[in-house]
């Protein structure tokens, strides 16, 4: 399956002092690698004192009204933490939810494509450069059907709390 992460999304209470977050209040998110899986946690912000080691992304909202629809919002440099943070592996989820940021990367225009080209070993690899700092990267290519990108943009949209 395409989607094979289990990472919960906005819980709503914060995990340092088990609180619920109100509508409107601030919190800070983190998404940290466990034993290889990501593992969001909320805090509070009274309860929050900077991101704990091996964060591989860390970010500040607001508490949404639960019932207001929310319009996405990205937020470029925590889609470039989880791109980076996943470079090098070759377990299938992660390839997949690496790709499906590079895509919206690049729909973005913060990577540019550059090329596609075939490794030695067949897998085809998305040539991408970094608009801003112009470094090179290379994305191997899942060969995700549409119905798998959209699915993967789901839950990479679910885990930020972009819904």
């Amino acid at each position: 399956m395409v989607t094979e992460f289990d990472i919960q999304g906005p819980t709503r209470v914060c995990c340092a002092t088990g609180r619920e977050l109100k509508a409107g209040e601030r919190y800070y998110a983190v998404l940290l690698d466990d034993a290889g899986k990501f593992v969001r946690k909320d805090f509070a912000a009274d309860a929050w004192s900077g991101p704990p080691a091996g964060a591989v992304a860390h970010w500040t909202g607001r508490v949404p009204a639960s019932d207001r629809p929310r319009k996405p919002t990205f937020n470029e440099e925590l889609l470039l933490d989880c791109f980076h943070h996943l470079s090098g592996s070759a377990e299938p989820g992660r390839v997949n939810f690496r790709y499906v940021v590079a895509l919206l990367l690049m729909r973005r225009r913060r990577l540019k494509f550059e090329d596609v080209r075939q490794a030695e070993d067949g897998v085809h690899v998305l040539v991408v450069r970094d608009a801003k700092g112009g470094a090179r990267h290379e994305v191997p290519d899942p060969r995700l059907t549409e119905d798998e990108i959209a699915a993967v943009q789901a839950e990479v949209f679910r885990v930020l709390g972009w819904h």
